[in-house]
């Protein structure tokens, strides 16, 4: 059975470490991040208005794509195609008839 000795490591290389250790979570924003951890308010108020943030992004950003789509569609119903135009009309047939009932 053999063992494994541990070569001894030098103190300047442990101190390198360290400071590449401390250069990384100082990179990272730890210390921010856990003192936001340690105030439940602060945390909660920042999580809920990112969620505004993305709530209303979303849906600007669906409306100006759904205008995008509708908009385009007007246009192929103007330049009236023999297959796209027929289909246009009876999804808008099929639209009118189901908001009447």
């Amino acid at each position: 059975m053999t063992e494994e000795k541990s070569k001894p490591v030098s103190t300047n290389k442990l101190y390198k470490e360290l400071q590449r250790v401390g250069q990384h979570l100082e990179k990272f924003n730890i210390a921010n991040y856990l003192e936001m951890l340690n105030n439940p308010r602060r945390y909660l108020f920042i999580n809920f208005a990112a969620g505004l943030a993305r709530g209303l992004g979303f849906a600007i950003g669906f409306t100006l794509l759904g205008a995008l789509v509708v908009y385009f569609l007007q246009r192929l119903v103007v330049l009236n195609l023999p297959v796209i135009g027929e289909f246009l009309s009876e999804l808008i047939e099929i639209v009118t008839q189901h908001w009447e009932n």
